[in-house]
């Protein structure tokens, strides 16, 4: 299949990359390289089994390369939720307008399939967890939430009004190799900068699932093949949770200090937007045969070994 790959040199677009070409695939990145880097596909350019085009969604130029496309793995985005309360006009943008720019270019060039990564954020503040796909009111509290939300729209309606089927992944935390933002590294460089002190947002309890990037990418691609509706909308995640004060220890352990002292910010939101507690459930994976192999604790354990190139 020729499959494009939006947002391919980012951190889960490289590792999507990786499982397409594995499975022979041929496969075009479009990427802006703002957030994603070409050393994440480096092997694959240098054997030519992927080609990079440097381009920017918003602008025009890539949308004839759509053309004889099976799929587009729109993973493009502006991943960051604690900054669209400072700056929305970036999600706005690269979440929102870059969608409506896919869809609209698949439109023209007949593309027929989309697999979109959306996120646990669209659910808000939930009062039923773990949270299933049909929760309602779907209330976003960040800016970032809400234009996943939005995107999520626009594909349900391009999908029943231009005969496209799309596979729309609702993301818990996902971690691994290659992220390059979210708790983990920003206690790694926190405690690299002070060994002896730890200041964490919030007040520590904050609980959410976590999922291991590798598994994340084996359940996005196991859906595709097992999930057949026009609009498939599934929850991927772990099954359970972790709250923020454990995932210092575990890091603070596996970085060989002893007697680090936290500071906590204070109250149950680490920032504005930050939901304080997320799982979700996988109820609807299980039914297609998916189960996570690893639970929230060992991702964060295998992320944190692998950012400290252990």
């Amino acid at each position: 299949m020729f499959s494009v790959v939006t947002g391919g040199c980012g951190f889960i677009g490289s590792h999507l990359v990786d499982a397409l070409i594995e499975r022979g695939d041929r496969v075009l990145v479009i990427d802006n390289l703002s957030t994603g880097a070409q050393e994440n596909i480096r092997t694959h350019l240098a054997s030519r089994a992927v080609e990079l085009l440097t381009a920017d969604l918003r602008d025009d130029g890539w949308q004839d390369r759509f053309a004889g496309a099976g799929r587009i793995y729109h993973i493009a985005a502006d991943p960051d939720v604690r900054e669209s309360a400072h700056h929305p006009a970036s999600p706005l943008a690269n979440n929102l307008v870059a969608t409506a720019r896919v869809l609209e270019a698949m439109r023209i060039h007949e593309v027929p399939e989309m697999m979109f990564t959306s996120t646990s954020t669209v659910y808000g503040d939930a009062t039923v967890i773990p949270t299933p796909e049909d929760y309602a009111p779907l209330e976003p509290i960040s800016v970032y939430g809400a234009t996943k939300l939005a995107a999520e729209a626009l594909i349900s309606a391009y999908c029943h009004s231009f005969e496209m089927k799309a596979w729309v992944y609702r993301f818990a935390n996902i971690i691994g190799e290659r992220s390059g933002h979210g708790v983990i590294g920003d206690f790694i460089q926190k405690l690299r900068s002070d060994p002896r002190n730890l200041e964490i947002l919030g007040d520590g309890r904050q609980s959410k699932s976590y999922l291991e990037v590798h598994a994340c990418v084996d359940a996005m691609l196991y859906a595709a093949e097992h999930a057949d509706r026009p609009l498939n909308v599934l929850n991927i995640g772990s099954k359970d949770w972790i709250d923020v004060r454990s995932i210092a220890d575990i890091i603070v352990q596996e970085m060989g200090l002893r007697d680090v002292q936290y500071h906590f910010t204070g109250g149950e939101r680490g920032w504005v937007g930050d939901v304080p507690r997320m799982l979700l459930s996988l109820e609807k994976m299980k039914e297609l045969g998916w189960r996570p192999s690893v639970t929230s604790r060992e991702s964060v354990v295998i992320t944190t070994r692998a950012l400290l190139g252990k």
